[in-house]
């Protein structure tokens, strides 16, 4: 699994959204984007990382971000999360998990000894030119805003 490093350029996707509507990365280009990565809409670490992503979006849009989630699961999944927790962001559908791949978070986790391929829980600051600012793979939940809340300050 090959992971991104600051500089790196974003890997360019479509996925999706919660609606129905396709989304690009390059939609957002002269914003910075954190695209984070989480296993499973509704389950308790996607939970509280979203929820805190969602609390701290008034903060992220006067740094001129916005906040892309993206998990395998469907765009009826997805929506039925946003509803739920009134997160009010674009969640992505990467079902096939091709984007995932692409940004070295798909790969082997192991849950009470079992062996299976998953999401890796990452999240990653995009800058206004389309580079990766930042990427902090195996990120907590709890640790995803503050970490890239100061990424999106440094670059101002």
């Amino acid at each position: 699994m090959a992971q991104l490093a600051a500089g790196n350029r974003a890997p360019a996707f479509t996925l999706t959204d919660q609606h129905g509507k396709k989304v690009k990365l390059s939609d957002f280009k002269g914003k910075q984007v954190v695209v984070y990565f989480y296993p499973k809409a509704d389950t308790p670490g996607c939970t509280t990382q979203s929820c805190a992503l969602r609390d701290a979006e008034p903060d992220l849009k006067k740094m001129k971000a916005v906040v892309l989630g993206i998990s395998p699961d469907p765009p009826e999944k997805q929506a039925k999360f946003d509803e739920k927790y009134g997160l009010g962001f674009t969640l992505l559908a990467d079902t096939e998990h091709t984007v995932a791949e692409k940004y070295g978070v798909w790969g082997e986790k192991v849950n009470y000894g079992r062996k299976y391929m998953g999401i890796i829980r990452s999240a990653f600051v995009i800058d206004a030119t389309g580079k990766i600012a930042a990427a902090f793979y195996k990120i907590s939940p709890k640790d995803t805003v503050p970490k890239v809340t100061k990424v999106l300050e440094a670059l101002g």
